[in-house]
């Protein structure tokens, strides 16, 4: 092989190699890291990439609500008790009470846990969760779907959420059932 030959065996191969780092790099995929600490199987890896893959850290119009706000409305509703679909003082269940609190406060929220999660900027470490941001928890109950329950973080890691068994209540983000099942936060206040 000649000298001209083996430069251009060299550049091909230093051309593939630059485009396959570039598709790995530049890739939409996200794979689960120390980030997302309780992803346990390859099944919530693959429920993981799905939800990611499907649009996440969406922009919401807060129309010039506070966390603090947010959190004192949904104070209001401790004590009501859980039913699947709710979302007044009647009965709730934990996406009916974000779409309430946040519809007494002028905002509009989907009445489904996974879409709340596409809103707002993605915490993975509750150490930096803030009153105000929500939070969404994995396997809280058997569905195809990946997110299964949600809340909203009261500060001093809390969060206010309705419980199947207690209703609306607050729980310590280190309760020994939810600890395991927490996957992230989102901040939708700046």
């Amino acid at each position: 092989m000649n000298s001209s030959s083996r430069h251009k065996v060299i550049t091909v191969i230093i051309l593939v190699f630059i485009v396959q780092l570039l598709v790995s790099h530049c890739s939409r995929r996200i794979y689960p890291g120390p980030s997302f600490s309780n992803i346990e199987s390859p099944a919530d890896r693959r429920k993981l990439q799905a939800f990611l893959d499907s649009g996440i850290e969406k922009d919401l119009d807060t129309r010039g609500a506070s966390p603090a706000g947010i959190v004192r409305t949904a104070r209001k509703y401790l004590g009501v008790p859980h039913c699947m679909g709710g979302k007044s003082m009647k009965c709730m269940d934990c996406s009916g009470l974000l779409v309430a609190v946040f519809a007494g406060n002028g905002i509009s929220l989907p009445h489904n846990s996974e879409e709340q999660a596409r809103y707002g900027k993605l915490i993975t470490d509750k150490e930096k969760l803030k009153q105000g941001d929500l939070v969404f928890f994995i396997r809280s109950y058997n569905t195809p779907r990946f997110i299964t329950h949600s809340g909203i973080c009261t500060g001093n890691n809390s969060f206010i959420h309705t419980s199947s068994s207690r209703g609306v209540t607050i729980t310590s983000l280190d309760d020994a059932w939810w600890e395991g099942k927490f996957i992230f936060g989102t901040r939708i206040f700046n």
